[in-house]
C-alpha cells in the first residue's frame, strides 16, 4: 500500500530536495491555536508533518518539548484529541503526510486494535514510538502496518552495522536518523559525520532516511540537506511558540512565529541541493 509518504518523498526525490518535516505539539498551548498552527504548516512549506502526543513522561524529549506537552496536557489534550485535530485538518489538506510521534503508554491504554483503526480513518499516515524497540513489533508495528500505516524507525549514532538490519525489519515510510545520543534540542557537534551516518544507512535500506535532533536554523538544514532525503525541525518550533505567550497563553503572534520559521527553513532546504 503506497501511502503519502512514500508519495511525498517519491516526488520530492523526481524534483531534486529534500523533504522538511516539522515537528509540532498536538494541543500546545491550546486546541484553537494548535490547531491553527497545524493548517499553517503546509502553507509555510512544510511537507510532512510530525504531530506529538503529548505524554507525561516524555524521556526522550529535552525540555522544551517536554514544557510543550505539559502546556497541552493541561489544556485537556488527549489522545483522542489528537486524532480529532487530524480528522479536522484533513477536511482542507487531504495530501499532507502526518506522522504521530510520542510513547506507546497512551496508545496503550487506548487499546491498540481501536488506535490503528481510529488513526487510519482520522488520516493518519505514520507512526514514530520513541519507546518500542524492533522486539517488540507484535505489540504495534505490525498491527499499524496491517492497518496501512507507516512505522517508522530511530537509528542513532550507535546503531551499528549489526543491530541495523533489525532496526530496519518492518521499517516504512523513511527512516529516522537522530543526528546524536541524548535528548532533543542539543546541538548537531559533526555534519560530516551525519553524512557518513546516512551513506552507511543507504547501503542496508532503499527507504528515505530523514535526520533530526539539533537542526535549528536555515544553514543548518541546507547544510544536512545536502546529505539527507529529508529534515525533521520540532525544538526550534516548539520554542517558537514559547516564547510567544503571555502567561501562558497565546497571542496573536504565535501561530505567525511558527509559519515565519517553518518558511525560513523551508528556504535552507531548497538551497541544500542549488
Amino acid at each position: 500500500m503506497t501511502t503519502r509518504i512514500d508519495t511525498t518523498f517519491a516526488a520530492l526525490k523526481a524534483a531534486g530536495r529534500p523533504a522538511l518535516v516539522t515537528y509540532v505539539m498536538a494541543g500546545d498551548p491550546d486546541l484553537a491555536t494548535s490547531q491553527a498552527i497545524m493548517a499553517a504548516l503546509p502553507q509555510a512549506g512544510s511537507d510532512i508533518i510530525e504531530f506529538g502526543m503529548p505524554f507525561s513522561d516524555p524521556m526522550a524529549d529535552g525540555v522544551a518539548i517536554q514544557l510543550g506537552g505539559q502546556r497541552a496536557l493541561a489544556g485537556g489534550m488527549t489522545l483522542r484529541g489528537v486524532l480529532a485535530m487530524v480528522e479536522e485538518f484533513r477536511r482542507k489538506d487531504d495530501t499532507t503526510p502526518i506522522v504521530l510521534m510520542g510513547y506507546y503508554n497512551p496508545i496503550y491504554s487506548f487499546g491498540v486494535p481501536a488506535f490503528v483503526t481510529a488513526a487510519r480513518q482520522a488520516g493518519v499516515d505514520g507512526l514514530i514510538i520513541v519507546d518500542l524497540p524492533p522486539e517488540e513489533d507484535d505489540e504495534l508495528c505490525l498491527p499499524a502496518m496491517a492497518a496501512g500505516l507507516n512505522f517508522i524507525r530511530l537509528t542513532t549514532p550507535t546503531t551499528d552495522d549489526k543491530r541495523l538490519p533489525t532496526v530496519l525489519k518492518n521499517s516504512s515510510g523513511f527512516v529516522y536518523y537522530v543526528s546524536m545520543t541524548g535528548v532533543t534540542g542539543a546541538a548537531i557537534k559533526s555534519r560530516g559525520a551525519v553524512g557518513e551516518a546516512v551513506t552507511r544507512i543507504k547501503g542496508h535500506t532503499d527507504l528515505p532516511v530523514a535526520v533530526g535532533f539539533g537542526i535549528k536554523t536555515a544553514e543548518d538544514a541546507a547544510d544536512i540537506g545536502r546529505h539527507a532525503d529529508g529534515i525533521v525541525v520540532g525544538t526550534v518550533l516548539v520554542d517558537a511558540v514559547a516564547r510567544t505567550l503571555v502567561d501562558g497563553k497565546a497571542t496573536d503572534r504565535t501561530v505567525a512565529a511558527v509559519r515565519d520559521l517553518v518558511a525560513d527553513l523551508a528556504a535552507g532546504v531548497k538551497r541544500s541541493r542549488q
